[in-house]
């Protein structure tokens, strides 16, 4: 099964999801990226409430706690918030969440190249950013558009 093998405008075929994926490579890749930036994106952000990975505020570039009306903490828990909607919005709608992702670890990685010593965080980001669009891509393909409603 390839790409053309999709329904048109379903973005699906009659096979199940796994079976699917077994013979369909491209398929396989969008359901791991999809998985990956639903699954991390909310783990990450809710992470930003426990710090049990790391101290979330000693990422963020003083620049930017000094232009934000919050503190620090506030602003990662705000940043966390973000992070949870995104996973959310990625699992419903891959085909325009991805791009919003993308954009957002566009962010981080500015924020990351401002601030000394987070160079390899920032060239890890953009390989995440790069994995975003390529869901973006795929999901052009695997995920059905919204439609707009016929006006009558």
């Amino acid at each position: 099964m390839t790409t053309s093998d999709v329904r048109p405008g379903t973005g699906t075929t009659t096979a199940g999801p796994l079976d699917r994926a077994r013979s369909d490579p491209a398929y396989a890749a969008y359901l791991l990226l999809r998985v990956g930036f639903t699954v991390l994106p909310i783990v990450m952000g809710l992470d930003k409430f426990t710090n049990l990975l790391t101290d979330w505020e000693g990422y963020l570039a003083p620049w930017i706690v000094d232009i934000s009306p919050f503190t620090a903490h506030q602003t990662m828990l705000i940043v966390g918030v973000i992070e949870i909607v995104a996973g959310v919005a990625v699992a419903v709608k891959p085909r325009y969440a991805a791009y919003v992702v993308a954009l957002w670890l566009a962010g981080i990685i500015v924020n990351l190249v401002t601030y000394s010593g987070f160079y390899d965080i920032a060239l890890r980001d953009f390989g995440l950013l790069l994995g975003a669009l390529t869901l973006g891509r795929l999901a052009a393909v695997y995920d059905a558009p919204w439609h707009r409603r016929a006006t009558g």
